[in-house]
């Protein structure tokens, strides 16, 4: 099992915050395959929104009528073509490339750096001192940028943003105080400050507080939304592991479970129990490389499980070469008899029509199986420790199924069910061929005669 990000300690979690793709490295590939493609979304959806902000700010600008006193050089035009088109080159390569991360940084530096240089340009354009520019609105567009970080889930842009951010007004308020003439232009007078060319330091300080106080909000809320993220594709990689290791309704019962699975949990239902075994396998697969004995197992096992939840059926564990499968017992069933039986039967057509291929990866004989079912009442939940659980069905019909299934070599047959269960098969709706009965037949390991039913 792949180790869980180091995490722990106060560096820990702030190399994670700062540099959280590293440590992906400790999860397993189709977990980071899967961090990576939800980031190139991320990046797409990020373009596609600046896209459209850059385009709503052009379109307000054609619109909404000139401010007066703009005699000036008007340099937002320029600005907002200037950053539509990088836009437009970010949202293409998006599309065609995974963003590697020094563009990313760059195009917060371009993000930030256009807008300061537009907010730098209202002096010029309203013919100002450069204090001018410190009273425009316009700064606020900076959590806009500062927030579109926050769509890929990494702290690390988010921090940058803010603090690129912070450093272009620091600038800003730097230049501002020096003037054009180089002189200091600092008050402690708030009226002074809002209708005069001065500087309160003091304003501008909660500017730069207020953007930094967001970025470390937003970067502290990512870090944590990121370490669920990760959890949580984890876990949906787990669970969609479990699906392949147990039945659909098994996996799903267990990790959706409102409380812990404890072993004992358990439900009574009617089902029918199935078994196949393949003839002689142990003995051939004694002479065979274990390449071949594995090939040839799991060909015969995906037919066969391929048969079975075809008919309704579902595995519940693999006995070397011998399957375990139950109809009804998951969940009820008001044909699991008929079921059982028509799998029964597929099952041996459909090993027999892959003889060829089974002999073409190295089995040495004809692949032959024997299958029987059972029916009745059976435990279905779950056995074992605190640590270790298995699902499993339990009751007679398994027990006499699976005695059933070994009678096949004593009865020269590959297809066997008792009297009852046949019975029950021809009342939920199974028209297959009839069977042959055999009255009281002696069963090693049962101990009253039973009444066989040969379906092959």
């Amino acid at each position: 099992m792949a180790e869980q990000p180091d995490r722990r300690g106060h560096a820990g979690k702030l190399r994670f915050g700062l540099f959280g793709h590293q440590s992906l490295a400790a999860l397993p590939a189709r977990v980071r395959q899967e961090v990576r493609r939800r980031e190139t979304e991320a990046e797409r959806l990020i373009s596609w929104v600046q896209l459209s902000i850059v385009l709503l700010f052009s379109l307000l600008y054609a619109i909404a009528p000139r401010a007066e006193g703009a005699d000036g050089t008007n340099f937002v035009p320029g600005i907002l073509a200037a950053y539509l088109v990088f836009t437009l080159i970010r949202l293409l390569l998006s599309y065609r490339i995974e963003l590697p991360q020094w563009y990313l940084f760059v195009s917060i530096a371009v993000d930030i750096g256009l807008l300061v240089g537009l907010i730098f340009s209202f002096h010029i354009q309203y013919a100002q001192p450069a204090t001018f520019y410190l009273k425009v609105p316009t700064l606020m567009y900076v959590f806009i940028f500062i927030g579109l970080r926050a769509l890929r889930f990494d702290p690390r842009f988010v921090i940058v943003s803010g603090l690129t951010a912070a450093a272009g007004w620091v600038g800003m308020v730097a230049y501002a105080i020096t003037g054009e003439d180089g002189r200091m232009r600092i008050t402690r007078n708030y009226v002074e400050y809002l209708t005069g060319n001065s500087v309160l330091l003091g304003a501008e300080f909660d500017k730069i507080l207020v953007i930094l106080t967001v970025t470390g909000l937003l970067a502290a809320a990512l870090y944590r939304g990121r370490a669920l993220l990760v959890t949580g594709m984890r876990a949906q990689g787990a669970a969609n592991d479990l699906r392949r290791f147990f039945a659909p309704e098994v996996a799903t019962s267990i990790t959706s479970s409102d409380a812990s699975l404890v072993a004992g949990q358990g439900v009574l239902r009617d089902a029918a129990i199935l078994y196949v075994d393949v003839r002689g396998f142990t003995r051939q697969a004694a002479s065979l490389p274990p390449q071949t004995v594995m090939q040839v197992l799991a060909c015969y096992q995906e037919a066969a499980v391929d048969v079975i939840e075809a008919h309704g059926g579902s595995v519940d564990k693999f006995l070397g070469d011998g399957i375990l499968a139950t109809f009804g017992a998951l969940s009820p069933s008001a044909t699991y008899a008929a079921d059982a039986t028509a799998a029964a039967r597929a099952v041996v057509a459909r090993l027999d029509a892959d003889t060829a291929h089974l002999s073409a990866l190295g089995w040495p004989s004809a692949f032959r199986i024997g299958s029987a079912f059972c029916c009745g009442q059976v435990a279905v939940g779950l056995v074992g420790g605190q640590d270790r659980l298995e699902f499993t069905v339990i009751g007679d019909a398994v027990n006499r199924a699976a005695k059933l299934e070994n009678a096949n070599k004593t009865e020269a047959s590959c297809i066997l069910t008792d009297l009852a269960s046949y019975e029950l098969a021809r009342a939920q709706g199974y028209a297959g061929e009839p069977g042959l009965v055999r009255r009281a037949t002696p069963v090693a390991g049962l101990e009253a005669p039973v009444d066989l039913v040969v379906l092959g």
